[in-house]
């Protein structure tokens, strides 16, 4: 019989922390050392900041930090995530805020590149890492990416894509103060973000796992635990060993297909599991928010 494991939430909290740092790192260096230097605007309300404080500087020679901006501007919208999305995304999201807002403070801004078209991508590319591993691993970077969730559970649209069409005002904006050449710069660096972001986070993507395992009723608790999904069970027979088992098929998110991992994992170390592509689905999958309702019953 397999060894069943015992959950390391330890180890499940330090990873977390450890994408909470990296998701604010890496936003920190694509604004310090690509997105500022070169007037090229950032997405959400990190471009926002960023707009607010060039101009203050360059029409009434005020000096405001990005970062604290950053903050300032996020402190009300983490009430949204507070009630729509869940406290613990909330929590760790603005851990992210505050680490991503006090890293742009102390790092010094520094241009590595001249070229506007390399510091729009660049930014852009180190902007959706990060954004995408934070939305992968529970959190976000704060201000948009909460608004932008909270609009893709009730339109079913990607993150990605929502996030674009609500920083169209941001491109608008750049073009109108510092010139059409900019918005175009950012329009670059916030299309690439917005395709690392859907590379990344796929939560709109649906898979179909099937999972061969001699322990069925372990296997259906463990998942059970972790995820709030319908679980096929099919009577199975190993062809070359004859030995009876049980054919676990379940449809999920690609962003639950971590937790269903480490369920398997810690449930049997010799279960075999295929994760099909899902194109379409017919009857009823339930969103985030049915879900929850679904756990306050139980």
């Amino acid at each position: 019989m397999a060894k069943l494991k015992v959950p390391n939430m330890w180890a499940e909290f330090s990873k977390k922390m450890f994408f909470i740092f990296f998701a604010a790192l890496t936003n920190a260096i694509a604004l310090n050392n690509f997105l500022i230097p070169a007037r090229v605007y950032g997405a959400g309300l990190n471009g926002v900041s960023q707009l607010i404080s060039s101009s203050l500087f360059d029409f009434a020679h005020i000096h405001v930090s990005t970062g604290l901006l950053i903050i300032l501007f996020n402190a009300p919208i983490a009430l949204l995530g507070w009630y729509k999305i869940g406290r613990d995304f909330t929590l760790y999201s603005f851990m992210t805020v505050a680490l991503m807002s006090i890293f742009s403070m102390i790092f010094p801004i520094i241009e590595l590149t001249p070229d506007p078209i390399m510091n729009a991508v660049a930014g852009g590319v180190m902007s959706g890492v990060g954004i995408g591993c934070a939305l992968k691993y529970g959190f976000s970077t704060g201000g948009m990416d909460i608004i932008s969730m909270v609009l893709s559970k009730t339109t079913g649209r990607s993150i990605g894509s929502l996030m674009f069409g609500i920083n169209l005002i941001i491109i608008s904006t750049a073009g109108f103060v510092y010139g059409w050449e900019y918005a175009l710069y950012t329009l670059l660096s916030i299309y690439v973000m917005t395709k690392v972001v859907d590379t990344i986070h796929t939560s709109h993507q649906k898979v179909t796992a099937m999972i061969v395992t001699k322990h069925s009723d372990e296997m259906i608790k463990a998942i059970n635990d972790k995820l709030i999904r319908g679980i096929t069970v099919i009577p199975a027979k190993g062809g070359y060993t004859g030995e009876d088992s049980a054919v676990l098929m379940i449809v999920i998110t690609r962003y639950e297909l971590y937790d269903l991992e480490i369920a398997v994992k810690e449930t049997d170390t010799s279960a075999f599991v295929n994760i099909l592509q899902t194109n379409k689905l017919i009857g009823e999958f339930w969103d985030t928010d049915q879900q929850k309702r679904q756990k306050e019953q139980l």
